[in-house]
């Protein structure tokens, strides 16, 4: 079961928001081990004592519900009168909740199904090209850590000290005589010092002296000696031309894996909007629910508004209706969070599709239940709700897209920062941003500073100071109390509902 944004409103602060609030916090110690299902939501409840609105439990709810039946006229209009009476409201409303559900026996379904099958299948055809980029990126990771390795020993030939130097001309040596010599089959040095008699010392020769002159130096008899200068002499020409053979791949094999990186990031972007439509095509299940017959023509909606105006101290303590002190800026400075009267819309429409002549449009005439419910919450509990609705079941497809394109390449972060961020020496001063970081939403600052980790807030909601709630929180609660009225007021008057509560 998913919860509503009623629920979840509820869970993050169960004393005000939640009917069971008491039963819940008893049950469960902390409002963040509420389960949301188990609330049983209420909007803000209220009594007026001598003309002062005062919270409270036993109060009337400040809900509203407009109910609207028309089976000849179209749904749109009254969401769209209502969200532009909370737009002209100063309430910012933003979108929560879009379900959908038609019936497998409506032409609407059909339609909505093949539309749904295409954005799956480009979708899916550009995550297989995604696939083939990410190979190439490992393969190309794996040849660079390779070449990486070989260059050190490149480099520690430079190095002022002889036992390092020592130690890179026998490790290029052995390179030389798997990767090069080993070509010559039963001729090279390794098959004939260890298969025929005679070249026992070739070996231990090959890998001791360092040059053609320093061959005769060495007590070995002459034919093992004859071999060891011609092998040599291959050797250090080996030496000097492959290690610019290599650098040069080197370079070339980050200049493509950072066309392939950006070719990763190009292929993402066209992914994600058919993976999103894809997904906003999905209709939610509702095998049990009595609205949508199988073989009926029938189309449920539900959508859910949620409108926040910010108080504003200042004007409000210079009209009168708040303390004088609320007008000093450093007063203002002292208050921890702000607050914000909100406005829940809740839509349920029950609607029969119709074809808009032989356009693949469809307009929906039908009922419509339309509940308006007063809010007042500060920035932390706003912020809370957007953190539940992320993992919330709401948003578990959205995660999985993100998923498919972020964090498989998150895995490779590190090696492909390690690569592209490279640079000699001499341009280590030049900007290092890395265009993948940029994929996963980072942008890099330069430098071989790190940040410090940042430590995590701590979920938990603080409680109320007196200000906030004897203040702030009842000025917030009184202009949505007043809201949500005005807007289902207007709304009703406009359209003269044949029935509401």
């Amino acid at each position: 079961m998913v919860a509503t944004i009623p629920q979840i409103i509820g869970k993050i602060n169960p004393k005000l928001y939640a009917e069971n609030g008491g039963e819940l916090l008893k049950k469960y110690g902390s409002a963040d081990n509420i389960p949301a299902e188990e609330v049983k939501p209420q909007a803000l409840k209220y009594e007026s004592v001598n003309k002062v609105l005062k919270l409270s439990n036993n109060g009337a709810e400040a809900s509203h519900t407009l109910i609207y039946d028309s089976s000849s006229e179209t749904l749109e209009p009254v969401y769209f009168f209502i969200l532009d009476l909370m737009s002209d409201g100063g309430f910012a409303p933003e979108k929560l909740i879009d379900n959908f559900t038609s019936s497998p026996g409506s032409g609407y379904f059909a339609e909505l199904g093949q539309r749904a099958t295409i954005m799956q299948q480009q979708g899916a055809k550009i995550l297989g090209d995604v696939n083939t980029v990410m190979r190439s990126i490992l393969n190309l990771i794996y040849d660079l850590r390779e070449f990486k390795i070989r260059l050190q020993s490149y480099d520690t030939l430079k190095s002022k000290k002889e036992e390092e130097k020592e130690g890179a001309v026998l490790s290029l040596k052995q390179i030389w005589m798997d990767k090069v010599d080993i070509a010559k089959g039963n001729s090279s040095i390794k098959a004939m010092a260890l298969g025929q008699a005679g070249f026992q010392t070739l070996l231990d020769g090959f890998l001791v002296v360092k040059n053609e002159k320093d061959v005769d130096k060495v007590d070995l008899n002459d034919r093992v000696k004859r071999i060891i200068k011609q092998r040599i002499q291959e050797f250090n020409i080996w030496l000097s031309q492959s290690e610019s053979e290599l650098r040069r791949r080197y370079e070339l094999e980050k200049t493509y894996l950072k066309s392939q990186v950006n070719s990763l990031k190009i292929y993402s972007r066209w992914a994600r909007p058919y993976l999103r439509a894809a997904q906003e095509l999905e209709m939610k299940e509702r095998n049990r629910e009595p609205e949508t017959v199988k073989a009926f023509n029938t189309i449920v909606l539900e959508l859910c508004l949620l409108g926040k105006s910010k108080l504003k101290l200042k004007e409000t303590a210079l009209e009168g209706n708040l303390p004088r002190e609320f007008a000093d800026d450093g007063f203002l400075k002292k208050l921890k969070r702000e607050y914000y009267s909100c406005v829940l819309v809740e839509f349920k429409f029950r609607g029969i599709p119709q074809r808009v002549g032989q356009q693949s449009h469809y307009v929906f005439g039908g009922r419509a239940e339309v509940t308006f419910k007063a809010y007042a919450l500060n920035k932390d509990e706003l912020d809370k709700i957007n953190s539940e609705l992320d993992k919330s079941d709401v948003a578990d497809a959205m995660n999985l897209i993100e998923g498919t394109t972020t964090e498989s390449l998150a895995q490779l972060q590190d090696d492909i920062d390690f690569f592209l961020e490279e640079t000699p020496e001499k341009e280590k001063s030049s900007d290092t941003s890395n265009p993948f970081m940029a994929l996963i939403g980072h942008y890099d600052q330069g430098g071989e500073k790190k940040d410090k980790p940042k430590k995590e807030k701590s979920s938990s909601i603080t409680s109320d100071s007196w200000i906030e709630k004897t203040h702030l929180r009842t000025l917030a609660s009184e202009k949505a109390i007043d809201a949500s009225f005005k807007i289902f007021d207007i709304y009703k008057k406009a359209h003269e509902m044949p029935s509401y509560t």
